[in-house]
C-alpha cells in the first residue's frame, strides 16, 4: 500500500465500532447509567427519520474522515520537527532524523475512549422526557432531539465532540429506538382518532424490561390524554420491574389491576348566593375491592378530572393495601372549587353531590376516609395524616441515629395535612419555617412556635391571606406567586397538591441542602423532579407510606366505635407511632428482597409499591379472573 493511503478496512472497522458502541443491545448497557429517559417534545411531523439518518451516514465517507485525521497528525509532527530544527545543533538534528517515523493511527493507543464516554453520557441526557403536544390541530408525540436540532437529526447538540460517524450512528440509533418508533406510530394513529386536548404534556420513561414497557405502552395507547394517571402508573411499574421479572405470572394481574373496576361520573347542579345555577362534575372511582369494600375520601378542587381521579384511586388502593386492614381502594371528588365560597354555597353543593352519590355507597359497599369530632368523639383521624408524616420521618431518622429536633423544615400547603404536620413538627422540636397557599408562602427565618402556629390557624380559619401573618411578625416575609422550595432546609414536606414540585424546584431544594422529602400530598413531584432527586440521592418518603396514618386510624376508629371504650389522644398517638415503625420495616423488607439496598434514595418508594402490589395481586389471583 502506498505511503499516505489508508487501509479501507480500517475505516470500515472504525465505523463498525462506533455503530456497535451505540447499537449493541439497548442503550442502557452502553450508557453506564441506571435508566435512559427519552424526551418527546413538539416537532415537525416527519416520518422519514431512519431514512434521513441513513442518507446522512452515506454522505460521510469513513475513508475521507480517517484520511483527513491522518494528514493532520502528520502535518502536526512535521511542524513540531521544523520548530526543533530552528533551535538544535546539526548533531541533534541528525539524531532526530534517525528516530523511527510516528506510528500509524491504528498502532496508537485509543485515547478517545474517555472523550467518547463523556460524549455518550451527555448524549444520554438528550434521550430524556417524552410528551404529547398539539401539532396541526391534533396530538402527536415527539422527541426533544427532533424539536431542538431539526426534524431530520442533522447535527449533534454537543458540537463536534466525537467523530461525525459516531454522531450519525447515535442519531440512527435514536431513530430506531423503541420509544421513537412508538412515537411515530402514535402520530399516525392520532390523525384518525381525534385525541382529546391536553392542558399539560405527558411524560414517560423508557423501562428496562419488555414486559414492563408493554404495560406502559398499553396504557398510553388506550388513554394517551390521561397524564396524571400515566405518570402514577409509570412510577408503580418502574418499582415492580424486578417483581415482574421474578414472577411473570403477575404481569397479567397488574394489567387487570390498572383498569378501574367501576367509574361513576355525574353532574352536580348547585346555586350560589345570588341564585345563579352552576354545573360541576362529580366522580366516584371504585378502583379495586380485592382486599375488601371500597374505601377512600373525596377531593374538591378545580384540577379534578378523570385522569386525576384515576391516579388518586390507584394511590388509595395501594395505600390501603399497606395497612393490615382488609379494605379496597376508591376515590371521589369534583371540580368544584370551595375557595372563596360561602358556607351556604358549599352546603348546597355538597347536598347536590350526595343526592347522586348516595346510590353507590353504604356501610357494606363503600365508605369515606374522614372523621368528625361530632360523629366519632375524636378528631384523631383528621390529624392522623399530618401526624403520620412526622412520625415516619422520625422513624427514618432514628434508623440513622438522628432526630428531628433542630432540623429546619419547609412545608407547603395550609390545609389539614400541612397544618397538622406543622403542629407535630413543633412537638418534636423541629424548626418549620414555611407554610403556603395558592397565592404564595410565608417564610419565617426564626421558625414558627406555638404562638405563631396559633395565629396561622386563626388566619386560615377566617379564610384570610397568609400575608396577615407579617402584620404581627414583620420580620417574616410573604412571597407572592412563589413556592417555598428556594428556602434552605433539611427536610421538605410537600403537602399541597399533586405535581407541585417540578424540575426547577427539585434543583432549588438540592442547592438549599435538603436531604429528605416526605410526601404529604399524593404524587407531589413531577417525573422530571423525581429524576433530579434520584440522581442527587435525596431520600424520598412516598405518600403511600407517609399518609398511612389516616387510613390506619380510620380502622382503629371503626374498632373503637364497636366498643364503649374511648381511647385518649395519647393512646392514638402512640398507636400511630407504632404503625409508622411497622410500615417502614415492611417497605424496607420488600425493597431489600427485590434488590433495592437500604442506602438507595428510592428504596422506600420501591418498597411501598412492591409490598402493596403483592398483597393486592395475591388476593386477585386467589379470587380468579373477576
Amino acid at each position: 500500500m502506498a505511503e499516505g493511503e489508508m487501509n479501507p478496512d480500517l475505516g470500515i472497522d472504525l465505523l463498525g465500532q462506533a455503530r456497535a458502541m451505540h447499537a449493541a443491545g439497548d442503550v442502557h448497557r452502553g450508557m453506564g447509567v441506571d435508566e435512559i429517559d427519552l424526551e418527546i417534545g413538539p416537532g415537525d411531523d416527519d416520518h422519514s427519520f431512519a431514512h434521513a439518518a441513513a442518507q446522512a451516514l452515506a454522505v460521510v465517507s469513513p475513508h475521507e474522515d480517517h484520511h483527513h485525521h491522518l494528514q493532520h497528525h502528520q502535518h502536526q509532527h512535521q511542524h513540531q520537527h521544523q520548530q526543533q530544527q530552528d533551535v538544535m545543533d546539526p548533531h541533534h538534528i541528525v539524531a532526530l532524523q534517525q528516530l523511527p517515523p510516528p506510528p500509524l493511527l491504528k498502532e496508537q493507543p485509543r485515547k478517545k475512549k474517555k472523550v467518547v464516554k463523556k460524549w455518550r453520557d451527555e448524549w444520554a441526557d438528550t434521550y430524556k422526557w417524552a410528551y404529547l403536544s398539539v401539532h396541526e390541530g391534533t396530538h402527536r408525540i415527539f422527541c426533544s432531539v427532533c424539536k431542538e436540532y431539526g426534524r431530520k437529526h442533522r447535527r449533534n447538540p454537543y458540537g463536534n465532540e466525537g467523530s461525525r460517524n459516531m454522531q450519525m450512528s447515535a442519531l440512527e440509533e435514536h431513530n430506531n429506538s423503541l420509544l421513537h418508533k412508538e412515537a411515530l406510530r402514535l402520530q399516525l394513529a392520532s390523525r384518525d382518532k381525534g385525541v382529546t386536548l391536553l392542558e399539560r404534556p405527558i411524560y414517560f420513561k423508557a423501562l428496562l424490561s419488555k414486559s414492563a414497557e408493554s404495560i406502559i405502552e398499553a396504557i398510553i395507547r388506550r388513554d394517551p390524554y390521561e397524564g396524571e394517571f400515566i405518570q402514577a402508573v409509570q412510577e408503580v411499574v418502574h418499582s415492580l420491574e424486578p417483581v415482574l421479572s421474578k414472577h411473570p405470572q403477575y404481569i397479567h394481574v397488574l394489567e387487570r389491576m390498572l383498569e378501574p373496576e367501576r367509574i361513576i361520573q355525574f353532574r352536580v347542579p348547585w346555586s350560589d348566593d345570588k341564585g345563579e345555577t352552576h354545573i360541576s362534575r362529580g366522580f366516584r372511582l371504585q378502583f379495586n375491592q380485592a382486599l375488601g369494600h371500597y374505601k377512600g375520601g373525596l377531593c374538591f378542587h378545580p384540577s379534578i378530572n378523570l385522569s386525576t381521579m384515576k391516579f388518586l384511586a390507584l394511590e388509595q388502593t395501594l395505600k390501603n393495601a399497606l395497612t393490615i386492614l382488609s379494605i379496597g381502594g376508591a376515590k371521589g371528588g369534583s371540580d368544584f372549587d370551595p375557595r372563596g365560597k360561602s358556607d351556604s354555597e358549599v352546603l348546597r353543593f355538597c347536598q347536590s353531590f350526595m343526592e347522586e352519590l348516595y346510590r353507590y355507597i353504604g356501610p357494606n359497599q363503600v365508605s369515606f376516609t374522614g372523621g368528625s369530632t361530632c360523629w366519632t368523639g375524636s378528631s384523631s383521624q383528621i390529624s392522623a395524616v399530618g401526624y403520620g408524616l412526622v412520625h415516619l420521618a422520625s422513624v427514618i431518622l432514628a434508623d440513622s441515629n438522628k432526630e428531628l429536633r433542630g432540623l429546619r423544615c419547609v412545608v407547603s400547603g395550609s390545609g389539614k395535612v400541612a397544618m397538622n404536620a406543622l403542629e407535630k413538627l413543633l412537638l418534636f422540636g423541629a424548626i418549620p419555617v414555611t407554610i403556603s397557599d395558592s397565592k404564595g408562602y410565608i417564610y419565617d427565618e426564626e421558625g414558627f412556635d406555638g404562638m405563631k402556629f396559633g395565629l396561622l390557624k386563626e388566619i386560615k380559619g377566617q379564610q384570610k391571606s397568609l400575608r396577615e401573618y407579617t402584620k404581627k411578625y414583620p420580620r417574616a416575609r410573604y412571597c407572592e406567586d412563589a413556592k417555598p422550595w428556594n428556602e434552605k432546609c433539611d427536610i421538605a414536606f410537600p403537602c399541597a397538591i399533586h405535581n407541585e414540585l417540578n424540575h426547577a424546584d427539585a434543583l432549588a431544594l438540592i442547592n438549599g441542602g435538603c436531604q429528605i422529602i416526605v410526601e404529604g400530598s399524593d404524587m407531589p413531584c413531577t417525573a422530571q423532579a423525581v429524576d433530579v432527586l434520584r440522581k442527587a440521592k435525596i431520600f424520598v418518603v412516598p405518600s403511600k407510606a407517609a399518609n398511612i396514618g389516616g387510613v390506619s386510624i380510620a380502622g382503629l376508629d371503626v374498632a373503637q366505635s364497636a366498643t364503649p371504650i374511648q381511647w385518649s389522644s395519647d393512646d392514638l398517638d402512640f398507636r400511630l407511632q407504632e404503625i409508622a415503625k411497622t410500615i417502614y420495616l415492611r417497605c424496607m423488607r420488600a425493597a431489600n428482597e427485590y434488590g433495592y439496598a437500604k442506602g438507595h434514595p428510592e428504596c422506600l418508594v420501591h418498597g411501598a409499591n412492591i409490598a402493596s402490589f403483592l398483597r393486592v395481586a395475591q388476593a386477585m389471583m386467589e379470587q380468579g379472573c373477576i
